[in-house]
């Protein structure tokens, strides 16, 4: 029977994917490992691989569609062979079963579920040396992992330092040793899919060892949770002015238009009627260089010269012009779900208000020139201006608070969170104890963190505990901003750029170095003149930045 290949479940967090992109169509061989498409997740964009070989028979998701976890994607078999029973089969299906169950069912006779205690115990056949290796708690918030990708296949040779999987759990990816030697016997969880903590994710032991017992105690590999359904992105859509386009492959006459495929998703990508189109393969078939040499506007103008009185000749001709309105929908990626509805929450909840104050930076020019003469890592402004956050915040504990409820948490350590502009969002990891570091270390932190963000490769660790957040735009040219509070820190400062600008100095207007800096502080835990306070005692820091080096 043909194997049925649905939307695996690629992180903690998420209910549905995003079909990026086909690299296999129907009618296509594939074999076990090959890249059938790319998928769009909360995290990243992630290769989907095969299972099995054979031919991909149907493919049940259009590029660009979202689709929940479980749902089915595509179904691949044996050449010819009829995949609708396949399809109807899954239809009350709850959810895919793992690859290795799949892959195994293909081998052998279909037959009623073994019965219970068939085979021997888990602790017997430990002392057949037999080692089941399961989900690992990863974090002290996690409830299950992800397998983003297995380094071993069943069969294979494994040592007890061997690295066996790599396991996400919500924004980490973490490697997982099996501490086992022997054959990997049996895989419970196929990539993609989620396990529960302390669920059976691989088996090692002897080769031909029977594990049967193991398998039947109810401790069943994990699946992927089937989501409810969200509702179905809306596509491009385009509106021409001139014309109403009819339906992909019907002319306006209901008579059928000749055109391939690739030519029917550019025509409607483009708002163009097919049955305007002249195609010039066999038969008059539209192909894609029919779309693109399409001239709406041309068509448009013989259409309205035919149908033009004669005597309508001599008056003067208005030039006319043939637009086309056009718009793009996308759907919401998972990541900026989580960020509008965190930012939403923080900005609804807590009462927001802001004080911006000019800092003269001079001196911090001049020190930061100096200081990386001899640093052994090169010191930015932004570097400068987290130290000195830090070193002010000892000063002003109330800004390095937070709100309880029915109390209010006073940090006595500064944990500075350092926004960061990712492909798909923002991402905040967080520099530790910083009052305490070097600039230098600072610096080297910050690029390890920027590095480790782009390529999305933050640890739990990298992310969490933050006290106060530092927001910089300053090297977009931006000259000042406000931002939304980190929750659930009571405060963050948005720095702007570093302009040149005229400043009266011992009476006399001349030239200066000035940067912005606007504080937004959560009024149930900061009031004005602690805010004001703490940017006074900042601004004393930047412009004597010598005092960051005491």
């Amino acid at each position: 029977m043909a194997d049925v290949v649905k939307m695996p479940k690629m992180s903690d967090t998420m209910t549905e994917g995003v079909m990026a992109k086909w690299h296999k169509k129907v009618g296509d061989k594939v074999k076990s490992g090959d890249v059938m498409a790319e998928v769009e997740t909360d995290k990243a964009t992630m290769d989907l691989e095969s299972y099995w070989d054979g031919t991909v028979l149907y493919i049940g998701v259009e590029e660009g569609k979202a689709v929940p976890v479980d749902a089915v994607i595509a179904v691949i078999g044996k050449e010819g062979e009829d995949y609708k029973a396949a399809l109807d089969a899954e239809g009350g299906a709850e959810s895919a079963a793992p690859a290795a169950e799949k892959a195994e069912a293909k081998a052998e006779p279909k037959a009623d579920a073994p019965a219970q205690g068939a085979g021997l115990s888990e602790d017997e056949l430990a002392k057949k040396g037999v080692t089941v290796i399961r989900m690992p708690l990863l974090s002290d918030t996690m409830t299950e992992g992800v397998i983003a990708e297995w380094h071993k296949k069943v069969g294979d040779k494994v040592k007890d330092d061997d690295i066996l999987a790599d396991v996400e759990t919500d924004k980490a990816t973490m490697e997982v040793m099996g501490y086992a030697t022997g054959t990997l016997l049996h895989i419970g969880v196929e990539k993609g899919a989620a396990a529960k903590v302390n669920g059976i994710i691989a088996i090692v032991g002897p080769e031909g060892t029977d594990i049967s017992g193991i398998l039947n105690q109810g401790d069943a590999p994990a699946k992927p949770a089937a989501d409810k359904k969200s509702d179905a992105p809306v596509e491009e859509k385009s509106a021409p002015v001139a014309e109403t386009p009819a339906e992909e492959s019907v002319s306006s006459d209901g008579s059928r238009v000749k055109a391939s495929p690739l030519a029917k998703k550019l025509a409607k990508e483009k708002g163009i009627d097919l049955s305007k189109v002249s195609g010039s393969a066999d038969g008059g078939r539209i192909i894609k260089k029919d779309i693109e040499n399409f001239k709406p506007a041309a068509a448009a103008a013989k259409t309205e010269s035919a149908s033009a009185p004669a005597a309508d000749k001599a008056a003067p001709v208005i030039p006319q012009y043939v637009g086309e309105e056009r718009f793009t929908e996308k759907p919401v990626s998972q990541m900026r779900k989580v960020i509008a509805k965190r930012l939403g929450e923080s900005l609804f909840t807590a009462p927001h208000f802001y004080l911006t104050i000019s800092i003269d930076m001079d001196n911090a020019m001049s020190a930061r020139t100096a200081i990386n003469t001899v640093a052994p890592v090169k010191v930015s402004f932004n570097d400068i201006v987290i130290k000195a956050v830090a070193v002010a915040l000892k000063q002003h504990p109330a800004v390095n608070s937070s709100w309880g409820g029915d109390k209010i948490r006073f940090n006595e350590h500064t944990n500075i969170g350092v926004a960061m502009a990712v492909e798909d969002g923002l991402l905040v990891p967080v520099v530790r104890f910083a009052d305490g570091k070097s600039l230098s270390h600072i610096s080297a932190e910050v690029k390890e963190y920027g590095q480790k963000a782009k390529a999305k490769k933050l640890q739990p660790a990298d992310w969490e505990g933050s006290t106060f957040t530092v927001s910089n735009l300053g090297m977009f040219g931006i000259d000042e901003f406000t931002s939304i509070i980190n929750s659930p820190d009571g405060a963050i400062l948005s720095v702007g750029a570093i302009q040149q600008v005229p400043v009266v100095k011992n009476g006399a207007v001349v030239p200066g170095n000035v940067m912005k800096l606007t504080l937004g502080c959560d009024h149930r835990v900061v009031d004005g003149a602690t805010g004001a306070a703490f940017l006074q005692t900042l601004k004393g820091l930047l412009e004597e930045p010598i005092r960051l080096l005491a």
